[in-house]
């Protein structure tokens, strides 16, 4: 079964493909995602990798969390699942501001 993992603290120059062949060494990889900007289409410094098969995503964290890659140590670690966002707009307070 597949299994995401977060690759955490990644150079600005990293690609979706230098992840693959990186990842790759362990086992298959199903995908890359890199995250970026919106607006500049520059990368945040982090991604997600999906691993074919889980032991070699157990392998990668085991050997890859900590390694240094274009002059930073980056982080790996199995992808927490995604939070809800809801459909409120956030603040809250409303109501009536009191009589003049």
């Amino acid at each position: 079964m597949a299994k995401k993992l977060y690759v955490g603290n990644l150079s600005y120059s990293t690609t979706e493909s230098i992840l693959s062949e990186l990842f790759g060494t362990i086992g298959e990889v199903a995908s890359v995602n890199l995250i970026t900007d919106r607006m500049s289409g520059r990368s945040k410094g982090f991604a997600f990798v999906e691993m074919a098969e889980e032991s070699a995503a157990e392998q990668a964290i085991a050997e890859l969390n900590g390694k240094e890659m274009d002059g930073r140590t980056i982080k790996v670690a199995e992808a927490r699942p995604r939070r809800e966002r809801g459909d409120s707009w956030g603040g809250g307070g409303g109501g009536r501001r009191g009589r003049y």
